[in-house]
């Protein structure tokens, strides 16, 4: 076990929101200035939750009648820090513990949740679960058997969790002095770095018995330029399941992390609005995220068993030019949306979305693969042990073409290149509006001027079928962020090569 200095520990269990420590073997530990270490027996060292406990807490869940009942429990360091006016502007780390308790019955889902994972608390927390079922019956206590992953897809060297204070300020530092000195007209820097090192063990009524421990880590900085009276922002970060090293690796220093971010300030102090109305355009590597909310959101289970999906019914049909394939993936190694399981404990695989044009798969969780009659693909995902899984995307792929980017370009006379986007907004009926914070105007074939204030818009049906070529570049800058559906947020990623849309509407910001 490693010893923590008194300082440290008073970190650890602070009282305020961050800090959720509850009675038990856990506490007792931490009362003692030690950490359990990672390792094979992680619900017993870091919950202290006997197999017997955990079987009576899920024959109380089924107690009603229940079809089907699972337990989460999460235990997850965070760790923040923030650069800014030349000072560690911030510094904060919590921990939260729980065991969020769900039952299924039909379509329908009942959850419970405690922090305390005293037997007492978390039964209560499973008879409110198992309140959506009204039949009393005997319920046999499930056989529990530990299943490990069969994979692992984190980079698990020099964690941060295990790293002092000192480490992660050498990079925020590194990142910060990067930035600034990139060019005299950036007059302001903010860095921030947070890490987390999640542990989940997932027991079920089937007797499933799964753990997993899940580093995640965001280096994301924002360069801010002037010159005369004009200011303009840039952002760049590097991300991942990953540990310390990772920000040794070229592509991935905090160095240069800083001066992407201060090149996209920099471009943008010159950067023109854009020609709006209908044109060719050509979408870098940012563009993920407009993969990932256009044609990911849609292909979620949900959306399919409920029918309120654009493509609920297109199982099978072209729905996309055939140069098309998109799949996710969350056992690509360290993305920040890879998992060994999800959080129902399922095994994680690659799920083809749309195959050489065709409507080849959805995202499912157990609740709508049962539904659909099909089998679960390792999309459930939650915020935290106090949310209930919701089908959610990891690693969404648009799959590489065979045409060069300098090629690409070539096709276009005039028109509009997307590199760096701010969000955006999708119907349900599949109309999406786009910001593009840095774009490019395309004349005879080449960039010329950086663009700023546009707008994507369009339909995602429309879309898939006007793209016309796709690049087959190595996938570079991708979309690295946060997904917020149904009040919980996940980490994910999208990753594009380049691709052209053959035309799309471009507009202006006021």
């Amino acid at each position: 076990m490693r010893k923590i200095e008194r300082r440290e520990f008073i970190k650890l269990a602070g009282t305020g929101a961050g800090a959720i420590l509850a009675s038990g073997l856990f506490h007792d530990r931490l009362l003692a200035g030690e950490l359990p270490p990672a390792g094979a027996s992680l619900w017993d060292d870091r919950f202290g939750v006997s197999r017997e406990v955990m079987a009576e807490v899920l024959r109380s869940a089924l107690s009603k009648g229940g079809d089907f009942a699972d337990l989460f429990f999460e235990y997850k360091i965070l760790v923040n820090v923030t650069m800014e006016d030349d000072i560690i502007r911030q510094s904060s780390e919590s921990v939260i513990r729980g065991v969020g308790i769900r039952v299924l019955k039909g379509r329908q889902t009942g959850f419970g949740y405690t922090s305390s994972l005293i037997p007492e608390s978390m039964n209560r927390a499973a008879l409110t679960a198992a309140a959506i079922a009204s039949s009393g019956v005997k319920v046999r206590p499930p056989d529990i058997r530990e299943r490990r992953p069969d994979k692992q897809v984190y980079l698990l060297e020099k964690l941060f969790t295990d790293a002092p204070l000192e480490d992660r300020l050498a990079l925020v530092k590194e990142a910060y002095s990067a930035t600034l000195a990139y060019d005299k007209r950036i007059v302001k820097a903010i860095v921030r770095l947070n890490d987390e090192m999640q542990y989940v063990t997932i027991v079920n009524s089937e007797g499933l018995m799964i753990s997993d421990a899940r580093p995640q880590v965001r280096l994301y900085v924002t360069a801010i330029a002037q010159e005369g009276q004009g200011r303009s922002t840039g952002n760049s970060s590097a991300a991942g399941r990953v540990g310390y090293t990772f920000f040794r690796r070229p592509g991935s220093t905090p160095k240069e992390t800083g001066q992407k971010a201060a090149q996209e300030a920099i471009a943008l102090l010159t950067a023109v609005n854009p020609a709006v109305g209908e044109q060719p355009v050509v979408l870098g590597g940012g563009a993920g995220v407009m993969i990932h909310e256009a044609v990911g959101h849609p292909l979620e289970g949900e959306g399919i068993w409920r029918k309120t999906s654009i493509v609920w019914d297109k199982f099978g049909q072209m729905v996309a030019n055939p140069a098309v394939t998109i799949y996710e993936d969350a056992t690509l190694p360290e993305l920040r949306g890879s998992l060994n399981i999800d959080d129902e404990g399922t095994p994680t695989r690659r799920t083809m979305m749309i195959e050489k044009g065709k409507l080849a798969g959805f995202l499912l969780d157990r609740l709508s693969a049962g539904i659909l009659g099909l089998e679960p693909n390792g999309h459930g995902r939650r915020d935290s042990y106090r949310s209930f899984p919701l089908c959610r995307m990891t690693n969404t792929i648009l799959a590489k073409g065979e045409a060069s980017p300098e090629d690409i370009l070539k096709t276009v006379k005039k028109g509009f290149y997307a590199v760096a986007y701010e969000g955006g907004v999708v119907g349900s009926n599949g109309q999406f509006t786009f910001s593009v914070h840095l774009g490019y105007l395309i004349e005879d074939g080449r960039l010329t001027r950086p663009v700023k204030n546009a707008t994507l818009i369009g339909a995602n049906l429309q879309v898939l079928k006007d793209i016309e070529l796709v690049g087959n570049d190595q996938h570079g800058d991708y979309f690295k962020g946060v997904c917020l559906r149904g009040g919980q947020s996940a980490a994910v990623t999208g990753v594009t090569p380049t691709f052209k849309i053959r035309q799309m509407t471009i507009g202006g910001r006021l």
